[in-house]
C-alpha cells in the first residue's frame, strides 16, 4: 500500500509525499526529474517495502515545484542549496536523524539533487543509486565542449523561456507527450504510458508546470547561446564534484538527451562506482525495464556498506 502525507519541513517548505514501509525502518529515498512526479516510483516502494526485499522505509517526495509541494514563484527559489536543503530536512524527518539512509535513489533532475546531495552531505546516506542523469563534471564537459550534447540539450533553451508553461500546456500537454513518446526515446514504442498512466501524469502538471521549469531557469548547465553563455561560463572546482559514497549507475544508452558520453571519466569523480550499462533503453528506462531496474538497485543494497 501506497500511503500519501504532505511533509511540512522546518524551514517553510512542505513536500507532498509517497511512501511505503513502517517508519522506524531503514529509509529509502527516491527522486523522480521532469516532467514526472513521485508516483513513477511506486512499484519500487512497494517492492523494497516488503520484508523479503529487505524491508525499508521507502518514500518519494514530490520536489518541491511538483504535484502538491510547496511551489515558489521566484525563479532563485531553485537553485541547488535550496534543493539539497530540502531532502536533507526529509531525510533528517525520515530517519529521526538516528542513522543515514540506506540509498538516495535518483533520476534526471532528481539525479542533479542526488549528486549534489551525495557531494555536499555524504554523512547522510550510505549509498547513491543514480539513473539517467549526468554527474555535473561530465555533463560540463561534453556542454562546454560537444556540438552533439549541445544539440541534444537544445531543449533546455526552450524550457527557460517565459511561455513555456503555456506552450507546455497547450492542447493537452502536446509537447510533453512528446518528452516521454519521442524526443528522448529515439521514436521506440512507450507500451507503458497507458491511459491511467497519463491520467497521473496530467494530475501532476495540472497542478503547475512553473516551478519544474524553473530548474531549467535557475541552472547555466545548459548549451551555450551568443547571447548567453550559460555552460561556457561555469567553472566547477573538483570538491563540488567528489562523490565519496558506493554508488550504482544505470544507463539506458539510448538517452537521445543523455548520450552514452556522460559516463566516459565518471570514476575520475566517483571512486566506488559500480556502472551498468543498457543497450536498448532510453531516459525513460525506469519504465521501459522496471525489473531490471529493481534487480540492478536489490543486488547494490545487497552489498556490504
Amino acid at each position: 500500500m501506497i500511503e500519501t502525507y504532505l511533509q511540512p519541513l522546518p524551514h517553510g517548505i512542505t513536500l507532498s509525499c509517497r511512501a511505503a514501509g513502517s517508519r522506524g525502518r531503514p529509509v529509502l529515498v527516491f527522486l523522480h526529474g521532469f516532467p514526472e512526479g513521485a508516483f513513477v516510483w511506486d512499484a519500487l516502494l512497494e517492492h523494497f517495502s516488503k520484508d523479503e526485499n529487505g524491508g525499508y522505509r521507502c518514500v518519494a517526495p514530490n520536489l518541491r515545484g511538483f504535484e502538491h509541494s510547496s511551489a515558489p514563484e521566484e525563479v532563485a527559489a531553485y537553485r541547488p542549496k535550496y534543493l539539497v536543503q530540502d531532502i536533507a530536512a526529509l531525510v533528517a524527518i525520515e530517519t529521526r536523524e538516528s542513522q543515514p539512509l540506506e540509498c538516495l535513489v535518483a533520476h534526471d533532475w532528481g539525479g542533479a539533487v542526488a549528486w549534489n546531495f551525495a557531494n555536499q552531505l555524504p554523512h547522510l546516506t550510505q549509498r547513491l543509486a543514480i539513473i539517467n542523469s549526468p554527474h555535473p563534471g561530465t555533463f560540463l564537459r561534453e556542454l562546454k565542449s560537444n556540438p552533439a550534447q549541445q544539440q541534444s540539450s537544445a531543449y533546455m533553451n526552450f524550457l527557460i523561456r517565459e511561455d513555456a508553461e503555456q506552450l507546455l500546456t497547450a492542447n493537452d500537454y502536446e509537447r510533453l507527450w512528446g518528452f516521454l513518446t519521442h524526443e528522448f526515446t529515439g521514436e521506440r514504442p512507450t507500451p507503458w504510458l497507458t491511459e491511467a498512466v497519463k491520467d497521473q501524469y496530467r494530475a501532476v502538471w495540472s497542478q503547475g508546470l512553473r516551478g519544474g521549469c524553473n530548474y531549467y531557469r535557475s541552472s547555466p548547465l545548459r548549451p551555450p547561446r551568443p547571447e548567453d553563455p550559460a555552460a561556457a561560463a561555469v567553472e566547477l572546482p573538483a570538491s563540488m564534484l567528489t562523490i565519496a559514497v558506493p554508488t550504482l549507475v544505470a544507463w539506458g544508452l539510448d538517452d537521445a538527451a543523455l548520450p552514452p558520453e556522460l559516463i566516459e571519466g565518471l570514476d575520475a569523480y566517483v571512486p566506488d562506482l559500480t556502472l551498468h550499462r543498457v543497450p536498448g533503453a532510453s531516459h525513460w528506462i525506469i519504465h521501459e525495464q522496471p525489473a531490471l531496474i529493481q534487480n540492478l538497485l536489490g543486488e547494490f543494497l545487497r552489498q556490504p556498506s
